[in-house]
C-alpha cells in the first residue's frame, strides 16, 4: 500500500488509519515522492504528539494541509460512524475536514496545535489501559473465589464500580471473542505512548505502568495478535 501510495491518483484529502508511529512516518515518506500541495491530510491514528508534529511539519514543508484526529470508538464505532473525534489543527483546515470527520463520528476541537489531538488521545489510553486491567483482574478474582464471573459482571456493572471497559470486554474474557476488536499488541504500543508522554513531563504513572507491564507480559505469552480481552489470560 505504501509503495503505490506516490503512484495513486492526486486526492484534496487523505485519511491516515495506520497503526504505529513507523507506518505514519513510511506513509509520508512515499506521499513526499509526489506532490501533496494543496491536500488535506487527516491522520486519525494513534501514534503520539511527536509523531504528529513531526510528519506534520514535514508535509506542510511539501504545501500540505494537516488536521491531527485520533479516534476512540474502537470497531463498533467505526461501523456506525459513531467515533469520537479529538480533532487539532489551524481553524481553516479544522474547517475544510469538517465533513470528512462528520461523516466518520462525533468531532471535538480540542486545540489548534498539531499534537493537541495526540494527548488527549494519550489520555483516553491512560484511562482504557488501566480500566481494561482493572476488568481482567476483576474477572480473575470472581473466578478464583469460585463465583459465577458473569453473574458478578451483571451486578457490578450496574453499581459505582462500573465501567465502559468492564462492560463491553467483560463478557469477552469469558470466551475468547471470534471477532477481534482490537488487539493486545495494540496496548502494548499505547500504553508505551501514555508512558512516553508522562515521562516527558515528569509525571509519575505507576498504576499505569502496572498495566503496560501485564500487556507486555501477554504480549510475551502469546497473546499480541488476540483481542485485548485476552490479557485476562496472565491471571489464568
Amino acid at each position: 500500500m505504501v509503495a503505490a501510495l506516490a503512484e495513486a491518483p492526486a486526492s484534496p484529502v487523505t485519511v491516515v488509519m495506520v497503526a504505529t508511529a513507523e507506518q505514519l512516518t513510511a506513509v509520508v515518506d512515499a506521499a513526499l515522492e509526489g506532490d501533496v500541495e494543496h491536500q488535506l491530510w487527516i491522520v486519525m491514528s494513534t501514534v503520539g504528539p511527536d509523531a504528529v508534529r513531526r510528519d506534520g511539519a514535514r508535509l506542510e514543508s511539501a504545501g500540505a494541509w494537516l488536521v491531527d484526529a485520533p479516534v476512540t470508538g474502537g470497531v463498533t464505532g467505526a461501523r456506525a460512524a459513531r467515533l469520537r473525534i479529538f480533532a487539532a489543527g489551524h481553524e481553516d483546515d479544522l474547517t475544510a475536514a469538517r465533513s470528512v470527520l462528520e461523516a466518520l463520528g462525533t468531532p471535538a476541537t480540542v486545540g489548534a496545535s498539531l499534537g493537541a489531538g495526540q494527548a488527549v488521545k494519550v489520555i483516553n489510553q491512560l484511562l482504557c489501559s488501566v480500566h481494561l486491567v482493572a476488568a481482567a483482574e476483576a474477572v480473575a478474582l470472581a473466578e478464583g473465589l469460585g463465583l459465577d464471573a458473569a453473574a458478578v459482571l451483571d451486578l457490578v456493572g450496574a453499581g459505582a464500580g462500573a465501567s465502559w471497559m468492564l462492560g463491553d470486554r467483560g463478557s469477552r474474557m469469558l470466551a475468547e471473542p471470534e471477532e477481534v476488536s482490537s488487539t493486545v499488541g495494540i496496548f502494548v504500543k499505547d500504553s508505551g505512548l501514555v508512558a512516553s508522554a508522562a515521562e516527558s513531563v515528569g509525571i509519575d504513572l505507576p498504576v499505569l505502568i502496572a498495566a503496560r507491564d501485564r500487556f507486555a507480559l501477554a504480549a510475551e505469552r502469546g497473546w499480541g495478535s488476540a483481542d485485548d480481552s485476552q490479557v485476562v489470560q496472565t491471571y489464568r
